[in-house]
């Protein structure tokens, strides 16, 4: 009789390690998951184009809010949702909270879950590995979870216990509870 060994679970330490291949990579609840053969190039311009629309909209609804704020952070951010095992991933798009904002730790990522990510789809993300990302997100305490489509121009709102709300270009995107008084043509985030 054989007994199957559990795979070895990586830390985030172990993460960061690894080489700036190309491949984009991903640790939950510890293991590590590698999506080879992407062209990150053939997302740049809409992509991009979205997460700077939305960056700027968050940041003008930020900046009206009373001390002590959080930050917009972009450009595949690195948070550490949770410890042993750990998870961790890059996000476009979050809002972090004050605390969080402050934090001075031994690496680029961010501890804990922001309130708010925001997740620009590329060409080369499946339905299934965008699932997995929500619920991993949602989770591991991220209060709120948009999914932007820039080919589709729609949002996707994602909170936990509650049925997705999908957006268009046609809509608004209101941010309340999470964020307060948020509004914005969903329209705004594309071009």
């Amino acid at each position: 009789m054989s007994t199957a060994t559990a795979p070895k679970l990586m830390t985030v330490e172990e993460f960061l390690a690894l080489p700036d291949d190309g491949v984009e990579r991903w640790l939950i609840r510890g293991e590590l998951r590698e999506k080879r053969d992407t062209d990150m190039t053939r997302r740049n311009r809409l992509h991009s184009i979205s997460e700077g629309r939305i960056t700027a909209r968050l940041s003008n609804w930020l900046a009206t809010q009373p001390e002590p704020r959080g930050e917009v952070v972009c450009g595949e951010v690195g948070f550490i949702f949770n410890r042993n095992p750990d998870t961790s991933a890059g996000v476009d798009v979050a809002l972090i909270t004050a605390a969080q904002a402050d934090q001075v730790t031994d690496t680029t990522m961010i501890e804990g879950p922001p309130i708010l990510i925001a997740e620009v789809l590329s060409p080369n993300d499946t339905q299934d590995e965008v699932g997995e990302r929500v619920d991993e997100y949602l989770d591991n305490g991220v209060p709120v979870v948009w999914i932007v489509s820039p080919r589709f121009r729609t949002v996707t709102v994602h909170r936990a216990g509650a049925d997705p709300v999908a957006l268009d270009r046609r809509d608004t995107l209101t941010g309340d509870p999470e964020l307060p008084g948020f509004s914005c043509p969903v329209a705004a985030f594309f071009r």
